[in-house]
Formats: structure tokens, C-alpha cells, sequence
């Protein structure tokens, strides 16, 4: 299998919300998406929709830009959601308990630039741009061959 380097067009904040709801269903345990984009580029948004999609109830889902880390549990997996704008090096990491939970849950990264020489091989990276339309994105998508199957995930 080929690796996956495709860029999509997401036209409003539904189209956003759609798409992390047809990748987080197809989450488990040590993935690892990574989340890159510019302020305002809807990396929280769609990190929020795809946590709200695996919550057994629907529950507040801060931004976690202050705590660093906020955590889920959903349902058979734990969900890390990561904010790593403030960290200021990578041997906070190891205090957050993040490196253990690349392995154990399904971690959401924001500015994953911060990960440093940690950043995981196996992770899917998902780049966020704001086009000159309203509302409108560039989603670019980047990952191992395990992550093809988005080449044909439906989310329209």
C-alpha cells in the first residue's frame, strides 16, 4: 500500500465536522493524528467534533490550550486531546504522560511542531488551511500506508 498524500477541499464547518466524524469511527487504540495549521484554521473544531463523536454522551470539550492535555474516555479507548502551543520543551511530555498514551489511546495533537524528535512515524497529519471562500479549507492529509484508507472515506 502506498502512503497517503492526498488534499481535499472542506467547504463550511459542517464539512469539517463530517469528516472527523467519518475518521474518528475509524479510530482505535495508538493512533495518532496530528494537527498543523495556522490560528483560526479549524484545528480545534475538528478535534472537537471528532472527540464528540466517540463520547458515549455528549459532554463539554474545552480547548485544552491552557491544561495542555484534556482527556476522554470512549468507551473501550481513552481519547487525549493535546494542545502544545505553550510548551516550551520536549521533556514536558514525559510529564504529561503523552509519550505512554502514543501507545495506549487515540491522541489528537494541535501544533505537533512541539513534539520535537518525538514526533511518532506512525501518525496521520492532517494540515488545515483557510482558502479566500468564507467558511472554506484545504484539508492536506499525510500519513504511512496505514492511513490509505482515506483515499476512499466517504464524508460528504
Amino acid at each position: 500500500m502506498a502512503q497517503l498524500d492526498k488534499t481535499i477541499t472542506l467547504g463550511s464547518a459542517s464539512a469539517t465536522t463530517r469528516f472527523a466524524e467519518a475518521l474518528g469511527a475509524e479510530l482505535a487504540a495508538g493512533d495518532i493524528i496530528l494537527l498543523e495549521g495556522g490560528i483560526g484554521a479549524g484545528k480545534t473544531h475538528l478535534a472537537r467534533a471528532l472527540i464528540l463523536s466517540r463520547l458515549p454522551l455528549p459532554e463539554d470539550v474545552p480547548s485544552p490550550t491552557f491544561t495542555l492535555v484534556q482527556t476522554y474516555d470512549a468507551g473501550a479507548v481513552e481519547l487525549w486531546h493535546a494542545d502544545l502551543y505553550r510548551l516550551t520543551d520536549t521533556s514536558e511530555l514525559e510529564e504529561l504522560g503523552l509519550t505512554d498514551a502514543f501507545e495506549e489511546a487515540i491522541c489528537l495533537i494541535e501544533w505537533p511542531d512541539r513534539l520535537g524528535s518525538l514526533r511518532p512515524a506512525s501518525a496521520l497529519t492532517l494540515r488545515l488551511d483557510l482558502t479566500a471562500e468564507e467558511g472554506e479549507r484545504t484539508l492536506h492529509m499525510t500519513g504511512p500506508a496505514r492511513w490509505s484508507f482515506l483515499n476512499e472515506l466517504a464524508f460528504a
